[in-house]
């Protein structure tokens, strides 16, 4: 009983693997980015295609996307969607900052409504504070349409390195 007790502890290293390598995209040599299996990406290949997906494995130098191989230096650009304020409920910022942009303009759109319908002079129609509000709201809006969406280009400043861990 000894025996095979000893024996199954000797042959468990040899039959599992505690790392994968890993994909890793650095900007001027700084760390940005990480890919290791299980990972989701998005990249468009030098053919021009796009590929989405989990990568399933990485073995030597090839990166398998849902069974599909591709060597890593056949990757052109990675895309990175930023989910930032929705990250729970899925959507992009796009919503979040379409919501945002009409929200400043509604703000500012009902207080003219109202400084007209009182007869207010027009410099009377905004307080400070509305001026603040809505400018914060338009602003933080657009930002949030304009950074959906990022392309990591490779070859200038980005350069994916792939890092083999184990021997196979």
């Amino acid at each position: 009983m000894r025996k095979l007790l000893i024996l199954i502890i000797c042959v468990i290293p040899f039959l599992s693997q505690a790392q994968n390598d890993v994909l890793v995209l650095t900007k001027r040599g700084m760390h940005v980015r990480a890919y290791t299996v299980g990972d989701p990406i998005s990249f468009e290949t030098v053919y021009g295609q796009w590929f989405t997906g989990d990568i399933s494995d990485l073995r030597r130098d090839t990166i398998y996307i849902n069974g599909t191989a591709f060597s890593y230096k056949e990757i052109d650009a990675i895309k990175r969607d930023r989910q930032g304020l929705n990250r729970w409920t899925g959507y992009d910022n796009r919503g979040t900052g379409i919501l945002l942009t009409a929200a400043g303009a509604g703000l500012f759109a009902i207080g003219a409504i109202n400084g007209a319908r009182r007869g207010d002079n027009a410099k009377q129609w905004f307080t400070t504070s509305g001026y603040i509000v809505g400018g914060a709201l338009i602003a933080t809006g657009v930002y949030l349409i304009a950074s959906v969406k990022k392309y990591y280009r490779l070859g200038g400043k980005y350069k994916l390195e792939y890092l083999q861990i184990g021997r196979r």
